[in-house]
C-alpha cells in the first residue's frame, strides 16, 4: 500500500520548505496531497503562487504523514487555525508522522502541546517558544522523537524530506532518491 502525506500550505509559507518535500516524497512514490489552508491558490513568503490540490476543510481522509512547512508568516497563519490544530492533535493521537520545519515546530507544534517531553529543533531563535517542556537540539539538522520529525529550515529541506521519505517508503527507496538528486548520502544526519 502506498503511503500518503498531507502538506498544508498557508499564506506566507517558505517555498523551498514546501516544494522540496512535495518533490522528494513524490519521487519516492508517496501519494502527496497539498492543501491550502484557506484557498486553492496560496502565495509563499517570496511571492511564488502554488495551486494546491484541495482546500484543507475539504480533506476527509487520513494520512501517514502530516507536513508543515515553515516561513514566519506561514507558520503564524498555521498556528492561528483551529482546523490545523485539530489535524495535528488527531494525527498525533493516531501515531501518524508529524513533520515540521523552520518556524513551524516552535510556532505551530509547541502550541498544541504535542512536543511536551520531546526533543525537537527549529529555526535558530524560535526555540524560545518551546518553553521548558521541550528539549531543544541545536546541533542537528533533523530531529526525530517518536512520530515527530522536526528540522531547522531552508538549508535542511532536502535532508528533512529524505528522512521523511525513509520513514514512509523505506531506506532503499530514500537512498535511491538521494542518489538521483545528488544528495551527499555520507551526510551523518541521513540514515539512508
Amino acid at each position: 500500500m502506498t503511503a500518503k502525506a498531507l502538506i498544508i500550505l498557508a499564506e506566507g509559507f517558505e517555498e523551498v520548505e514546501a516544494l522540496t518535500p512535495i518533490d522528494i516524497l513524490r519521487r519516492a512514490g508517496i501519494n502527496v496531497v497539498t492543501a491550502g489552508l484557506d484557498e486553492i491558490f496560496v502565495t509563499g513568503g517570496h511571492g511564488v503562487v502554488i495551486k494546491t490540490d484541495v482546500v484543507l476543510e475539504n480533506v476527509k481522509e487520513t494520512f501517514d504523514a502530516l507536513v508543515l512547512p515553515g516561513g514566519s508568516k506561514g507558520s503564524d497563519n498555521l498556528s492561528r487555525s483551529d482546523l490545523v490544530e485539530k489535524w495535528i492533535k488527531e494525527q498525533h493521537k493516531r501515531g501518524g508522522i508529524i513533520a515540521a520545519i523552520c518556524a513551524a515546530p516552535a510556532v505551530v507544534l509547541a502550541k498544541t502541546g504535542i512536543l511536551k517531553g520531546k526533543k525537537a529543533t527549529c529555526y535558530p531563535g524560535q526555540e524560545k517558544l518551546f518553553g521548558d517542556s521541550v528539549t531543544y537540539i541545536h546541533d542537528a539538522n533533523v530531529v526525530i522523537d517518536g512520530n515527530i520529525l522536526t528540522s531547522k529550515g531552508v538549508g535542511t529541506s532536502q535532508e528533512f524530506s529524505l528522512v521523511l521519505a525513509e520513514r514512509l517508503a523505506g531506506k532503499k527507496t530514500a537512498s535511491q532518491v538521494a542518489n538521483a538528486t545528488l544528495f551527499p548520502v555520507e551526510n551523518p544526519f541521513f540514515t539512508g
